[in-house]
């Protein structure tokens, strides 16, 4: 179940992270123009609206239809979302990645059921008015059918959001959302869930609380910090280096696994978020877009001129509550808290859990020695390795990461012809023959390029599974 809501979440934030760099830009011009903005500007405030109404969903509703149809997927996508575009006063995100999607499963299932049934010389002229034909008659169907629907559900869940806020309730959606980010929900959360209602309430009101409800550094921050002093082991000497790309970095997948080794720490993540989101409501704070990463630099920037005291109180203060609480945990329960003993009782544990023996257990024995390389296709053929990928849920941000630190290893051994990739988990090219991810990641991984080699990890820095992989591949590739 874990992994078919990961897979969804990535679906839904795979529409739109690849177009975050058009969010920010929509984000800054606003920042930067609107009524309330750094420097007012009447001409250039006229850019707002159109991006956020009619380009923003266009992009989301391309990118769905090209990840499930390619090109034609994408055009016809773009097309039907132009009905509930039109059709509605908002922006149209929730819309959006229904209907692109959708329209690309059409358009996909057209081209299955007239493969070989277009005669010789007609294939252009069939394959444009396809997509001119369904994709209009798409649109109007979006107008009237897709649009009162996604209407009414943004109204119940801002009807929800609505309820909370009015009786004060608001940061208890920590209680929610940081158990979910542990779960590599984090992207699934922001892009399909907040980033739509935020965008709705910037246009009402200039600026978004819901913007900041995932994206604050501060819960994470403190269990570093927390680390840094009361840590033990690989944990402890990592902290430092976590801290900062987290911070500065806006990667919170790199805290994940601290709070996974010990899961008491949850307690101190929902306290540090509900103090942070606590903070933010009482100082009217709000950012006027998306902040992705999610870094201290980020917020700061697309956060509205007169926020900037409650947004630095809430992260602080967010982060001092999550610190407070991790230390005592570290210390008088924290018996697991070395990396290589919490992965060896996680896969003890899940051994036991399916009633398996270590050798019953798929890759046991490579996993034991940090690395899966010894149970897949590559160990069988003892072939030479051309192409390695680090994935991660969206692939832009721990992947990124792990593939530049792997990347220096490689060199640094001497090694050539080794290409380090950073992708999505669900999408790992088929050319690959090395996957490295973290190991709540290692299903959907394995789901995703069955035939490559899993090199399953804990802590995206200091992991030892670095240096045994690069041994095997300097034997290897010898």
């Amino acid at each position: 179940m874990k992994e078919r809501v990961q897979t969804f979440g990535r679906f839904l934030s795979g529409m739109v992270m690849p177009n975050i760099g058009a969010f920010i830009a929509w984000g800054l011009i606003a920042a930067l123009f609107i009524e309330k903005g750094w420097i007012p500007n009447a001409a250039f405030a006229q850019l707002v609206n159109p991006m956020s109404h009619v380009m923003l969903p266009l992009l989301i509703a391309y990118t769905g239809g090209k990840v499930v149809a390619g090109d034609r997927g994408a055009l016809t996508g773009a097309i039907a979302a132009m009905g509930v575009i039109v059709a509605s006063e908002n922006p149209m995100f929730l819309g959006a990645m229904v209907v692109g999607p959708v329209s690309a499963l059409v358009i996909k299932k057209f081209d299955k059921m007239m493969d070989g049934h277009i005669p010789a010389g007609f294939e252009m002229l069939i394959n444009n008015f396809s997509i001119g034909i369904i994709g209009g008659i798409l649109a109007l169907l979006s107008m009237v059918g897709i649009t009162p629907l996604v209407n009414g559900l943004t109204s119940a869940m801002s009807a929800g959001v609505g309820f909370l806020v009015e009786h004060s309730l608001l940061p208890l959606v920590s209680i929610l959302i940081e158990p979910a980010k542990v779960l590599f929900l984090n992207n699934a959360i922001n892009q399909g869930i907040f980033s739509p209602l935020g965008i709705q309430q910037v246009q009402e009101a200039g600026k978004s609380i819901f913007f900041l409800l995932e994206a604050n550094p501060g819960p994470g921050l403190g269990i570093l910090l927390a680390y840094c002093i009361a840590g033990k082991g690989s944990a402890k000497s990592s902290a430092p280096g976590a801290v900062i790309i987290h911070f500065l970095g806006g990667i919170h997948e790199i805290y994940f696994p601290y709070i996974l080794m010990n899961p008491f720490l949850l307690l101190s993540a929902i306290a540090g978020g509900m103090t942070g989101v606590l903070c933010f409501s009482l100082f009217d704070v709000g950012l006027v877009s998306t902040a992705s990463p999610g870094s201290i630099i980020a917020i700061t920037m697309m956060a509205e001129r007169h926020c900037y005291l409650g947004l630095f109180a809430g992260v602080l203060l967010s982060a001092a509550v999550s610190f407070l609480i991790s230390v005592p945990l570290l210390k008088f329960m924290g018996k697991d808290t070395s990396l290589e003993e919490a992965q060896a009782k996680k896969d003890a544990m899940k051994r036991q859990s399916k009633g398996l023996s270590d050798a019953q257990q798929p890759g046991a024995a490579a996993q034991r020695t940090g690395t899966a390389a010894a149970g897949q296709t590559g160990a069988a053929t003892g072939g030479r390795i051309s192409k390695i990928a680090f994935a991660c849920d969206a692939g832009m941000g721990s992947s990124a990461m792990g593939a530049t630190v792997l990347k220096k290893k490689i060199t640094a051994a001497g090694l050539s012809g080794i290409e380090v990739i950073h992708t999505p988990v669900s999408s790992i090219p088929q050319d690959v023959q090395i996957v490295v991810t973290h190991q709540e990641l290692g299903e959907r991984a394995a789901h995703s390029n069955p035939n490559a080699e899993l090199v399953l990890i804990t802590n995206f820095l200091a992991a030892p599974e670095y240096e045994t992989l690069v041994a095997d591949l300097k034997k290897r590739n010898a």
